[in-house]
């Protein structure tokens, strides 16, 4: 019995580890990027997060921009961008570097 349990749980999170790291390629290009108005800076060690278009399975859809804190002293921003590829576009995440 402990055995299945522990197979099942398992299978589990190896699939859905594979649908998070899944592409979704969208046949569309993205619209260009909106310029935005960026609100007051809420402290000095803030680092704006630019917005992008995410596509939400039937159109592109902007999520706006925002102030975050970086998470360790002299960290960057890498913005999320979409990519050509595999006959479509791929959008590859923004992340701290």
């Amino acid at each position: 019995m402990f055995k299945k349990l522990l197979l099942s749980c398992s299978l589990g999170i190896l699939l859905g580890v594979g649908t998070v790291c899944a592409e979704v390629i969208v046949r569309v290009g993205p619209p260009r990027p909106l310029v935005e108005r960026r609100p007051v800076r809420p402290g000095r060690d803030f680092v704006w997060i630019a917005g992008y278009h995410r596509w939400d399975g039937r159109a592109f859809v902007w999520v706006p921009g925002r102030w975050e804190r970086p998470p360790r002293r002299h960290a960057a921003w890498v913005p999320y961008h979409w990519v050509h590829r595999h006959r479509g576009w791929v959008l590859v995440g923004g992340r701290w570097r």
